[in-house]
């Protein structure tokens, strides 16, 4: 066996599935500036080159990687009615990007037409059509649901420690009086409130 076909028999043992989680472990280890495929490779025990085999570039890495973090959305035991599915479909979207270091940041930079992704996404606008919406209403308010909460999450995996009061020591009372007033409110945290209202007042739109 010459060495080039030793190369194509180990790339061809080792799943796609294997490097994307591996993939997403160094995700999670390291966040998103560290995934390379080298450190996937370094991660699998095996040449960069085997990882390309599978992947062809970063960027199609990233691509399926984010489609993987959206595979952790289950679809059992989902509300009857459409605008509460929709409510919860939005909430489980915001729990799998969570549950990866920097996962909002990761689907927010990939195209989205891949299996996970496509599925939750036609689920959601489903729910949105039975819920009365029109087509366009429909994609739409998906688009907006899926900005929304990776803004949100991206926010929150991000966010400095509770007791950095650099906004609070920024906003001064008199060049900026609104949002003095409402300084109470603008601190980090209460992503979960934060995240409800947000979702209540784009669902508000829909038809009742």
């Amino acid at each position: 066996m010459t060495k080039r076909q030793a190369r194509e028999d180990t790339a061809g043992r080792l799943a796609r599935t294997a490097v994307i989680d591996a993939a997403l472990q160094v995700l999670d280890d390291r966040g998103l500036e560290g995934v390379s495929t080298r450190a996937v490779a370094d991660r699998l025990g095996v040449r960069m080159n085997t990882v390309l085999w599978h992947v062809k570039t970063k960027a199609r890495m990233l691509e399926l990687m984010a489609d993987a973090v959206l595979a952790g959305i289950g679809y059992d035991n989902l509300p009857a009615s459409p605008r509460q599915r929709a409510r919860e479909l939005a909430g489980r979207y915001r729990r799998a990007l969570l549950a990866h270091r920097d996962g909002a940041a990761l689907v927010t930079g990939a195209y989205p037409a891949e299996p996970h992704t496509l599925r939750f996404a036609d689920r959601l606008v489903d729910a949105l059509l039975q819920a009365g919406a029109d087509g366009r209403q429909a994609a739409w308010t998906a688009w907006t649901v899926s900005y929304f909460t990776l803004g949100l999450a991206q926010e929150e995996q991000a966010a400095p420690d509770e007791r950095d009061d650099r906004l609070a020591r920024a906003v001064d009372p008199g060049e900026h009086p609104a949002l003095h007033r409402v300084a109470a409110h603008l601190r980090q945290g209460s992503f979960e409130e934060r995240f409800a209202f947000g979702l209540d007042a784009i669902l508000s739109r829909l038809p009742e």
